[in-house]
């Protein structure tokens, strides 16, 4: 299915937004500490028609026989639903987040199409939000920049599809570049970017789909904010960016053992991503590998947001020669990353792939990604 055989005419224009890895740094957006996202090689493409009236109609390569429709005038939360509330909800949190006057503006039609994978944590959300936010942006002459047009969408995600998200998933999409992670202090919204120069290194990164689907509007990662939310209050900061680690064991004596453990791998995990930046401007992208494997500990052992089938693959690809692996994305489900050598790649598809059979697991997807550019016109 394609725009034209939808509406009946070609599109005016294209945007697309990559999804993202985030290589380490789970969970501390939320909380206002740092996190060391890319944007990938998997794309969403918004096709665009400009509308003379003030409706704007949703169609997708994945639900092809729905369209979906509303005007400008009626644009609340409690209007939308299901996958539609992502772009939908983008033009209602761009006038009621960034005070866009949408009150002479007339509507488009969208086409959505993607090879990022749903539900495998990488971001597939986040990806229609940057892509239809950059569009709607640049057709409508708002003139906001691409730091406002994250918050814009982390809001439109929050509120209008209700998932309590942090602001990452955003900012990698349309702040991503070639070879790099974006450092990004989630408080201040500053940003770096890092070079990663794996090409250089002889090193790439496989994504190992588990094919296990999460949902972050569901109750796991709601209740893992909520415990971080009573951690930074019982220890009377702001958010847990202000704990450091030398303040746990005083944490440790005031909260009870699971918003401990909850608070324990925040803190940790906010200064392995400050390791993790500072080891790949000095050493390079080869000395991470211990860093990647105590991010995924802490998920594991102390956030407790892992499942089998993660743990399985992350155990598997270090057991056959991975530099460093994890989970990466919000849990319960979705994919784990490996830092592999370019000439390991097959041997490691292979043996998670035999270890999920043996396992009477899912047949997992294995690909490898490559750090790329953000949100554009194409």
């Amino acid at each position: 299915m394609t725009f034209q055989q939808v509406y009946g005419y070609e599109p005016a224009v294209q945007y697309s937004a990559p999804g993202r890895v985030n290589l380490i740094g789970e969970h501390t957006d939320y909380n206002d500490g740092y996190v060391l996202p890319f944007a990938i090689d998997r794309r969403t493409v918004a096709s665009i028609g400009q509308r003379d009236d003030r409706l704007i109609r949703i169609a997708s390569a994945f639900e092809p026989d729905a369209v979906h429709e509303l005007s400008l005038d009626d644009l609340a939360p409690e209007n939308m639903d299901g996958w539609s509330a992502y772009v939908f909800g983008i033009a209602w949190a761009l006038r009621e987040q960034a005070g866009a006057d949408l009150s002479g503006k007339t509507g488009f039609d969208v086409f959505i199409d993607s090879d990022v994978p749903v539900g495998a944590g990488l971001s597939s959300s986040a990806a229609i939000e940057c892509g239809v936010a950059l569009a709607f942006t640049d057709l409508w002459e708002l003139g906001l920049s691409r730091k406002q047009l994250a918050r814009v969408g982390q809001y439109s995600e929050n509120h209008a599809v209700g998932a309590p998200t942090g602001i990452m998933d955003q900012s990698a999409s349309l702040l991503g570049e070639q070879d790099a992670v974006v450092f990004l202090d989630c408080r201040t919204l500053d940003t770096a970017v890092v070079d990663l120069a794996l090409e250089a290194n002889g090193l790439e990164v496989l994504v190992i789909d588990t094919r296990v689907e999460h949902a972050h509007a569901t109750g796991g990662y709601k209740a893992r904010r909520e415990s971080c939310e009573r951690g930074a209050a019982a220890m009377g900061v702001p958010a847990l960016r202000d704990v450091a680690v030398e303040d746990l064991p005083r944490a440790e004596e005031l909260l009870d053992d699971e918003t401990f453990r909850r608070v324990r791998h925040i803190v940790t995990e906010d200064q392995r991503v400050l390791d993790t930046v500072r080891t790949l401007r000095e050493q390079g992208p080869r000395a991470i590998g211990e860093l990647l494997v105590a991010s995924h500990a802490s998920m594991r052992d102390d956030f407790e947001i892992s499942v089998p089938e993660l743990d399985l693959a992350v155990e598997t690809a270090m057991a056959h020669g991975a530099v460093g692996a994890r989970m990466t994305g919000g849990g319960f489900g979705g994919a784990a990353i490996a830092l592999v050598d370019r000439e390991a790649r097959g041997a490691i598809t292979d043996a998670v792939t035999s270890a999920f059979a043996t396992a009477g697991y899912r047949e997992p997807t294995v690909f490898t990604v490559h750090a790329a550019q953000g949100a554009r016109r194409d």
